[in-house]
């Protein structure tokens, strides 16, 4: 089984921003929580987590999004940060037993963030957890 980017959308209300996407990743969620919630997974595909306290209310700092708080924390399954006005929330699934499926959301102000960048950073997750 290989990864996929199945679905991508985008919403706009007034200055806010909304990107949907639904993942498939061909590793087990256990494989993958660590590229999503831990400084060296951050850095493998998306950026560098100068800051990152793994819990509920915790602080973090993401290059180029900046400081903020993690929102949501539910370990091997839900790591949600909102960094000055962006929420980037990871949810994950299990797909059977050796896949698991990411729901990704990310809220934003202004017209920074893409579609297509979002595609190519998905690219680079499934490929960096790909190693068994």
């Amino acid at each position: 089984m290989t990864g996929s980017i199945e679905q991508g959308t985008s919403r706009t209300d007034g200055n806010t921003h909304l990107l949907h996407f639904l993942v498939r990743i061909p590793r087990p969620m256990e494989k993958v929580w660590p590229a999503v919630a831990t400084p060296e997974g951050l850095a493998g595909w998306f950026t560098q987590a100068d800051v990152l306290e793994p819990r509920l209310g915790g602080a973090v700092t993401l290059r180029g999004l900046g400081e903020g708080r993690v929102t949501a924390w539910d370990v091997d399954r839900v790591a949600e940060y909102t960094l000055e006005g962006d929420r980037i929330r990871f949810h994950l699934e299990r797909d059977g037993d050796t896949a698991s499926t990411l729901r990704f959301t990310h809220e934003f102000r202004g017209g920074q963030e893409t579609e297509s960048r979002w595609r190519t950073r998905f690219e680079k997750l499934i490929e960096s957890v790909a190693v068994p």
